[in-house]
């Protein structure tokens, strides 16, 4: 049995062409974008075409829609050949979702049909340089006056920050709330005076799309930029948001995993050592068995998190689970893709070294795997049980 057996005919075939994509136009030309950590203008060009930018959007807003299996598998294809495409669409996606999810339907209508198509490409800005994973400490506020809001604050590692059009900013509209998540808002922002995006921080891996600071000096944002048009509702709108964040980050570490698994599986075919090739070691015959088991639990896990948000069920744990298990899955089969090819898997003519920058990644992003793990633990006191 395929793991595409379990999508449709159409969902099948878009899986396929960008399986195609990755294969004829991303890997011939990963290496060098990669090291010259170039932003991959003419692939993101092409991924509009494909229609990758409206996944997430409902063909009444024009976008080509498709089940969450299926875009936790489109996902994987594209991290499979560069982890950081992967990256300049997820928080794109988690837009989308909140506008579909929570916005009024002028907010839709305004902004998902140039979602879609990739003409406005959207972004999240949650963490600050002093709150990290406490999203509620957070200082950035938006005091509402007679014209809308006046924003004040500093936001940090916000992905494509540069290039998105749309910012889904996370804010506070009543600092004195108590509790505090009852006074943050989510407000839809885009460039324009009093928004800086001060400088491009340095990473190890995760090349090519930037992650950048920002900078909230008085900026003003009018008050249909709401989401939703109800204040205090930003947090848990949020929270929604990042279950379809967090299923993607566990489909990037599945590529990423994947990837790995495939070079080494190929270089030990090739590679022989003692008069056989290095596959029949029993060593490193075990770390291909031990990565090959890993990395299918992982799918499955990630799959059946896939399969609940699909069918309208909460998965907070469900995709907190996934993202924890595929990233440190991914993690582990990065470095013993390095064993398996011993010297050269330090080398950066391999493609292996990339893996092992960009696996950690996605252990610390979209909530690290410790907020993971409180998550879980808290459900799984809230839900009574595993299976209540």
């Amino acid at each position: 049995m395929s793991i595409l057996d379990i999508l449709s005919d159409d969902e099948q075939f878009m899986v396929r062409t960008v399986k195609e994509f990755v294969d004829k136009e991303v890997k011939p030309v990963v290496q060098e974008l990669e090291h010259a950590n170039t932003y991959p203008e003419a692939l993101i060009e092409q991924m509009k075409r494909l229609g990758i930018y409206g996944l997430a959007v409902p063909e009444e807003y024009g976008g080509t829609p498709v089940s969450t299996p299926c875009y936790v598998l489109i996902t994987e294809e594209l991290a499979r050949g560069w982890m950081s495409l992967a990256g300049a669409m997820g928080g794109h996606t988690v837009v989308a979702k909140l506008l579909l999810h929570f916005g009024t339907e002028e907010q839709r209508r305004r902004w998902l049909p140039r979602m879609a198509t990739g003409e406005i490409r959207a972004t999240m800005a949650l963490t600050e340089p002093s709150g990290g994973s406490d999203l509620q400490a957070m200082h950035t506020v938006a005091r509402k006056d007679t014209d809308g809001y006046v924003v004040n604050g500093a936001k940090t590692w916000i992905t494509n920050a540069r290039r998105s059009q749309l910012i889904a900013l996370l804010c506070k509209t009543d600092p004195a709330a108590s509790p505090a998540h009852q006074g943050i808002s989510i407000l839809l922002v885009e460039h324009g005076p009093g928004l800086t995006v001060s400088r491009d921080l340095p990473k190890l891996g995760y090349k090519g799309v930037e992650s950048c600071e920002l900078s909230f000096d008085d900026f003003r944002a009018p008050a249909e930029a709401l989401l939703g048009g109800v204040e205090g509702k930003g947090f848990a709108q949020m929270m929604k948001g990042l279950e379809i964040g967090r299923l993607q980050v566990a489909a990037r570490a599945l590529g990423v995993g994947r990837a790995a698994l495939e070079d080494a599986l190929a270089y030990a075919q090739e590679r022989e050592s003692f008069g056989k090739p290095i596959w029949k070691h029993q060593a490193i015959g075990n770390y291909l068995a031990d990565m090959a088991t890993s990395l299918t639990a992982a799918r499955q896990l990630t799959l059946f998190a896939a399969r609940e948000a699909e069918a309208g069920r909460r998965v907070d744990m469900e995709a907190g689970m996934a993202k924890l298990f595929a990233s440190e899955t991914a993690m582990q089969i990065a470095l013993n893709a390095v064993r398996v090819h011993g010297g050269y898997g330090y080398s950066t003519e391999f493609d292996v070294e990339r893996y092992f920058r960009d696996a950690p990644l996605m252990i610390v992003g979209e909530g690290t795997n410790e907020i993971q793990r409180n998550v879980i633990a808290g459900q799984l006191v809230k839900r009574g049980g595993l299976d209540a």
